[in-house]
């Protein structure tokens, strides 16, 4: 696999990792909500007006343009499970940003995607 289709995978990858940041960000920032008939235009405005949770749909607008760059370049079998670094990075993240907790299946987990996805990067 050339560097430019890794390059497309881990772009996609990085912007649907930051979309899911962004969109947690931006939920924090709102606060929880019910749906209601009453609300649904109240409550769509806050969403689609809240920066993160905007920015969010723009990382997914453009992740969605790179994936299927790469996905022109690559096999699907080799490119999707690539999608689950994400996973890594947003426990991560999640840890680091939120102070989500990370525990030890947690981790394990992590590890096993790790292990899972140099695999098939070996592959390629």
């Amino acid at each position: 696999m050339t560097f430019l289709s890794w390059s497309l995978i881990f772009t996609g990858v990085f912007l649907n990792a930051a979309a899911q940041l962004l969109l947690k960000a931006g939920t924090n920032a709102i606060g929880q909500f019910a749906f209601s008939k009453a609300n649904i235009l109240p409550v769509g405005w806050q969403l689609v007006t809240e920066p993160h949770i905007f920015g969010g749909m723009v990382c997914y607008a453009v992740s969605l343009v790179v994936w299927i760059m790469a996905l022109s370049r690559v096999d699907v079998s080799i490119a999707y499970p690539m999608l689950s670094v994400g996973y890594v990075l947003n426990a991560l993240a999640a840890w680091y940003f939120f102070g989500e907790a990370v525990s030890i299946m947690r981790l394990a987990g992590i590890g096993i995607i790790i292990l899972g996805t140099f695999i098939v990067a070996r592959s390629a």
